[in-house]
Protein backbone atom coordinates (compact mmCIF):
# COMPACT_ATOMS: atom_id res chain seq x y z
CA UNK A 1 0.00 0.00 0.00
CA UNK A 2 1.31 3.45 -0.94
CA UNK A 3 1.77 5.69 2.09
CA UNK A 4 0.10 9.10 1.89
CA UNK A 5 2.12 12.03 3.19
CA UNK A 6 0.83 15.35 4.50
CA UNK A 7 1.27 18.58 2.53
CA UNK A 8 1.12 21.86 4.42
CA UNK A 9 1.78 25.52 3.78
CA UNK A 10 2.42 28.25 6.35
CA UNK A 11 0.52 31.30 5.09
CA UNK A 12 2.40 34.49 5.93
CA UNK A 13 3.86 37.52 4.19
CA UNK A 14 7.43 37.53 2.91
CA UNK A 15 8.34 40.20 5.47
CA UNK A 16 6.88 38.38 8.50
CA UNK A 17 9.40 35.55 8.67
CA UNK A 18 11.69 34.86 11.61
CA UNK A 19 14.75 35.72 9.52
CA UNK A 20 13.67 39.38 9.43
CA UNK A 21 12.09 39.76 12.86
CA UNK A 22 15.03 41.87 14.12
CA UNK A 23 15.10 43.98 10.95
CA UNK A 24 11.43 44.83 10.36
CA UNK A 25 9.38 46.20 13.24
CA UNK A 26 5.78 45.11 13.57
CA UNK A 27 4.78 48.75 13.25
CA UNK A 28 6.44 48.86 9.81
CA UNK A 29 4.61 45.90 8.27
CA UNK A 30 2.17 48.23 6.54
CA UNK A 31 5.10 49.85 4.71
CA UNK A 32 5.75 46.64 2.75
CA UNK A 33 3.75 45.56 -0.27
CA UNK A 34 1.50 42.59 0.42
CA UNK A 35 2.16 39.54 -1.78
CA UNK A 36 0.51 36.81 0.30
CA UNK A 37 -2.74 36.67 -1.69
CA UNK A 38 -0.91 36.44 -5.02
CA UNK A 39 1.48 33.77 -3.74
CA UNK A 40 -1.15 31.73 -1.93
CA UNK A 41 -3.37 31.64 -5.01
CA UNK A 42 -0.36 30.52 -7.06
CA UNK A 43 0.08 27.71 -4.53
CA UNK A 44 -3.61 26.80 -4.81
CA UNK A 45 -3.29 26.60 -8.59
CA UNK A 46 -0.20 24.41 -8.29
CA UNK A 47 -1.99 22.03 -5.93
CA UNK A 48 -4.99 21.87 -8.24
CA UNK A 49 -2.80 21.04 -11.21
CA UNK A 50 -1.35 18.07 -9.33
CA UNK A 51 -4.50 16.89 -7.57
CA UNK A 52 -3.11 17.62 -4.11
CA UNK A 53 -5.12 18.75 -1.08
CA UNK A 54 -3.15 20.51 1.66
CA UNK A 55 -3.44 22.13 5.06
CA UNK A 56 -2.99 25.91 5.15
CA UNK A 57 -1.65 27.03 8.54
CA UNK A 58 -2.69 30.66 8.34
CA UNK A 59 -1.90 33.75 10.40
CA UNK A 60 -4.88 35.47 11.96
CA UNK A 61 -3.26 38.69 10.70
CA UNK A 62 -3.71 37.43 7.13
CA UNK A 63 -7.28 36.23 7.73
CA UNK A 64 -8.16 39.65 9.14
CA UNK A 65 -6.98 41.39 5.98
CA UNK A 66 -7.81 38.83 3.29
CA UNK A 67 -10.95 36.93 4.39
CA UNK A 68 -11.91 36.10 0.79
CA UNK A 69 -8.60 34.27 0.38
CA UNK A 70 -9.33 32.17 3.46
CA UNK A 71 -12.77 31.23 2.19
CA UNK A 72 -11.29 30.36 -1.21
CA UNK A 73 -8.81 27.97 0.41
CA UNK A 74 -11.69 26.05 1.98
CA UNK A 75 -13.87 26.17 -1.13
CA UNK A 76 -11.05 24.65 -3.16
CA UNK A 77 -10.97 21.61 -0.87
CA UNK A 78 -8.16 22.34 1.55
CA UNK A 79 -7.97 22.34 5.34
CA UNK A 80 -7.61 25.67 7.13
CA UNK A 81 -5.65 25.73 10.38
CA UNK A 82 -4.03 28.29 12.67
CA UNK A 83 -0.48 29.66 12.63
CA UNK A 84 -1.18 32.12 15.45
CA UNK A 85 -2.04 35.76 14.95
CA UNK A 86 1.13 37.69 14.11
CA UNK A 87 3.93 35.12 13.79
CA UNK A 88 5.15 35.62 17.35
CA UNK A 89 7.26 32.73 18.55
CA UNK A 90 5.50 30.84 21.33
CA UNK A 91 8.42 31.14 23.74
CA UNK A 92 7.88 34.92 23.69
CA UNK A 93 4.49 34.44 25.40
CA UNK A 94 3.34 33.71 28.91
CA UNK A 95 0.70 30.95 29.07
CA UNK A 96 -2.06 33.57 29.34
CA UNK A 97 -0.68 35.53 26.39
CA UNK A 98 -0.45 32.36 24.33
CA UNK A 99 -4.05 31.47 25.11
CA UNK A 100 -5.17 34.94 24.09
CA UNK A 101 -3.23 34.68 20.81
CA UNK A 102 -4.85 31.31 20.10
CA UNK A 103 -8.34 32.65 20.74
CA UNK A 104 -7.82 35.77 18.63
CA UNK A 105 -6.36 33.99 15.62
CA UNK A 106 -8.86 31.14 15.72
CA UNK A 107 -11.83 33.51 15.82
CA UNK A 108 -10.54 35.49 12.84
CA UNK A 109 -9.75 32.41 10.76
CA UNK A 110 -13.04 30.66 11.53
CA UNK A 111 -15.04 33.79 10.80
CA UNK A 112 -13.37 34.13 7.41
CA UNK A 113 -13.38 30.42 6.54
CA UNK A 114 -16.83 29.46 7.78
CA UNK A 115 -15.47 26.18 9.18
CA UNK A 116 -13.94 25.06 12.47
CA UNK A 117 -10.18 25.23 13.00
CA UNK A 118 -8.84 21.96 14.42
CA UNK A 119 -5.08 22.28 13.90
CA UNK A 120 -2.30 24.63 14.98
CA UNK A 121 1.33 25.13 14.01
CA UNK A 122 3.61 27.33 16.09
CA UNK A 123 5.53 29.98 14.15
CA UNK A 124 9.09 28.75 13.59
CA UNK A 125 8.20 25.45 15.33
CA UNK A 126 8.70 27.35 18.58
CA UNK A 127 7.36 24.82 21.06
CA UNK A 128 10.18 22.97 22.78
CA UNK A 129 11.24 21.45 26.05
CA UNK A 130 11.42 24.81 27.84
CA UNK A 131 7.84 25.80 26.93
CA UNK A 132 6.09 22.45 26.60
CA UNK A 133 3.32 23.99 28.72
CA UNK A 134 2.05 25.36 25.39
CA UNK A 135 0.88 21.87 24.43
CA UNK A 136 -1.29 21.78 27.55
CA UNK A 137 -2.84 25.11 26.56
CA UNK A 138 -3.55 23.83 23.06
CA UNK A 139 -5.24 20.75 24.49
CA UNK A 140 -7.30 22.88 26.88
CA UNK A 141 -8.41 25.04 23.95
CA UNK A 142 -9.77 21.98 22.19
CA UNK A 143 -7.33 21.56 19.29
CA UNK A 144 -7.40 18.11 17.70
CA UNK A 145 -3.77 18.34 16.73
CA UNK A 146 -0.63 20.45 16.83
CA UNK A 147 2.25 20.38 14.38
CA UNK A 148 4.59 22.61 16.33
CA UNK A 149 7.65 20.57 17.31
CA UNK A 150 10.86 20.07 15.35
CA UNK A 151 12.56 17.03 16.92
CA UNK A 152 16.05 18.25 16.02
CA UNK A 153 18.38 20.97 17.23
CA UNK A 154 18.98 24.01 15.05
CA UNK A 155 20.11 27.55 15.71
CA UNK A 156 16.50 28.83 15.71
CA UNK A 157 14.44 26.03 17.20
CA UNK A 158 14.32 22.39 18.15
CA UNK A 159 13.44 19.76 20.75
CA UNK A 160 15.88 16.96 19.91
CA UNK A 161 14.58 14.64 22.65
CA UNK A 162 11.00 14.76 21.34
CA UNK A 163 9.44 11.79 19.55
CA UNK A 164 9.90 11.88 15.79
CA UNK A 165 6.41 10.77 14.85
CA UNK A 166 2.80 11.38 15.84
CA UNK A 167 2.09 10.99 19.56
CA UNK A 168 -0.11 12.21 22.39
CA UNK A 169 1.91 14.83 24.31
CA UNK A 170 -0.61 15.69 27.06
CA UNK A 171 -1.79 13.14 29.60
CA UNK A 172 -5.54 12.72 29.59
CA UNK A 173 -6.01 14.50 26.24
CA UNK A 174 -6.72 13.06 22.80
CA UNK A 175 -4.81 15.89 21.10
CA UNK A 176 -1.93 14.64 19.00
CA UNK A 177 1.38 16.29 18.15
CA UNK A 178 2.54 15.77 14.57
CA UNK A 179 6.22 16.75 14.45
CA UNK A 180 7.79 18.04 11.27
CA UNK A 181 9.52 15.11 9.63
CA UNK A 182 13.12 14.13 10.26
CA UNK A 183 15.18 11.24 8.98
CA UNK A 184 17.79 9.24 10.87
CA UNK A 185 20.99 7.97 9.34
CA UNK A 186 23.96 6.50 11.20
CA UNK A 187 22.49 7.69 14.48
CA UNK A 188 21.97 11.26 13.37
CA UNK A 189 18.66 13.09 12.97
CA UNK A 190 18.34 15.35 9.96
CA UNK A 191 15.54 17.69 8.91
CA UNK A 192 13.73 16.65 5.74
CA UNK A 193 10.26 18.15 6.13
CA UNK A 194 10.51 20.97 3.64
CA UNK A 195 10.92 24.72 3.98
CA UNK A 196 14.40 26.11 3.59
CA UNK A 197 15.99 22.67 3.86
CA UNK A 198 14.13 21.51 0.75
CA UNK A 199 14.89 24.72 -1.14
CA UNK A 200 18.60 24.80 -0.26
CA UNK A 201 19.56 21.12 -0.39
CA UNK A 202 19.67 18.90 -3.49
CA UNK A 203 16.32 17.47 -4.56
CA UNK A 204 17.71 13.95 -4.33
CA UNK A 205 18.29 14.27 -0.59
CA UNK A 206 14.61 15.00 0.04
CA UNK A 207 13.37 12.12 -2.09
CA UNK A 208 15.82 9.73 -0.42
CA UNK A 209 14.75 10.90 3.06
CA UNK A 210 11.00 10.80 2.44
CA UNK A 211 11.28 7.41 0.79
CA UNK A 212 13.22 6.14 3.81
CA UNK A 213 10.56 7.44 6.21
CA UNK A 214 7.78 5.88 4.09
CA UNK A 215 9.33 2.56 3.14
CA UNK A 216 11.63 1.69 6.04
CA UNK A 217 9.87 3.33 8.97
CA UNK A 218 6.36 2.94 7.48
CA UNK A 219 5.42 6.47 8.50
CA UNK A 220 3.73 9.36 6.71
CA UNK A 221 5.97 12.39 6.24
CA UNK A 222 4.98 15.99 6.99
CA UNK A 223 6.06 18.48 4.34
CA UNK A 224 5.72 22.27 4.52
CA UNK A 225 6.64 25.41 2.64
CA UNK A 226 5.63 29.10 2.55
CA UNK A 227 3.85 31.01 -0.23
CA UNK A 228 6.76 33.45 -0.53
CA UNK A 229 9.10 30.56 -1.40
CA UNK A 230 7.62 30.36 -4.91
CA UNK A 231 7.95 34.12 -5.44
CA UNK A 232 11.43 34.92 -6.80
CA UNK A 233 10.30 38.46 -7.65
CA UNK A 234 9.61 39.50 -4.08
CA UNK A 235 11.30 42.72 -2.90
CA UNK A 236 14.61 42.30 -1.10
CA UNK A 237 14.68 43.47 2.51
CA UNK A 238 17.47 46.03 3.05
CA UNK A 239 19.65 45.71 6.12
CA UNK A 240 19.05 42.00 6.71
CA UNK A 241 22.09 40.01 7.91
CA UNK A 242 23.92 37.97 5.27
CA UNK A 243 22.91 34.65 6.87
CA UNK A 244 19.24 35.65 6.80
CA UNK A 245 19.46 36.79 3.18
CA UNK A 246 21.09 33.53 2.11
CA UNK A 247 18.45 31.46 3.89
CA UNK A 248 15.52 33.46 2.60
CA UNK A 249 16.40 34.20 -1.03
CA UNK A 250 18.52 31.26 -2.22
CA UNK A 251 16.85 29.08 -4.88
CA UNK A 252 13.51 30.89 -4.90
CA UNK A 253 13.64 30.61 -8.68
CA UNK A 254 13.71 26.79 -8.59
CA UNK A 255 11.41 26.11 -5.65
CA UNK A 256 8.16 25.70 -7.57
CA UNK A 257 9.68 23.28 -10.06
CA UNK A 258 11.11 21.21 -7.20
CA UNK A 259 7.73 21.17 -5.46
CA UNK A 260 6.00 20.01 -8.61
CA UNK A 261 8.51 17.19 -9.02
CA UNK A 262 7.90 16.16 -5.41
CA UNK A 263 4.13 16.06 -5.91
CA UNK A 264 4.51 13.70 -8.85
CA UNK A 265 6.92 11.47 -6.87
CA UNK A 266 4.88 11.00 -3.67
CA UNK A 267 1.22 11.04 -2.65
CA UNK A 268 0.03 13.96 -0.50
CA UNK A 269 -3.14 14.97 1.32
CA UNK A 270 -4.35 17.29 4.10
CA UNK A 271 -2.97 16.97 7.63
CA UNK A 272 -6.35 16.10 9.13
CA UNK A 273 -7.07 13.31 6.65
CA UNK A 274 -3.60 11.80 6.98
CA UNK A 275 -3.18 11.96 10.75
CA UNK A 276 -6.40 12.31 12.69
CA UNK A 277 -7.19 8.59 12.32
CA UNK A 278 -4.20 8.16 14.67
CA UNK A 279 -6.48 9.35 17.48
CA UNK A 280 -8.12 5.93 17.55
CA UNK A 281 -4.83 4.06 17.29
CA UNK A 282 -3.38 6.03 20.22
CA UNK A 283 -6.54 5.91 22.33
CA UNK A 284 -5.37 3.25 24.76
Amino acid sequence: MTIVNAMSIDVEEHFQVGAFENVIARSDWSDHASRVERNTRASLDMFEAHGVAATFFTLGWVAERAPKLIREIVERGHEIASHGYGHDRVHSFTPDEFRADLKKSRALIEDAAGVAVRGYRAPSFSIGKANKWALDVLAEEGYAYSSSVAPIQSDHYGWPEAPRFVHKPVAGSDMIEIPVTTVTYMGRRMACGGGGFFRLLPYGFSTWAINRVNQIEKQSAVFYFHPWEIDPGQPRIPGAPLKSRVRHYTNLNVMQAKLERLMTRFRYDRMDRVFLPHEERLAA
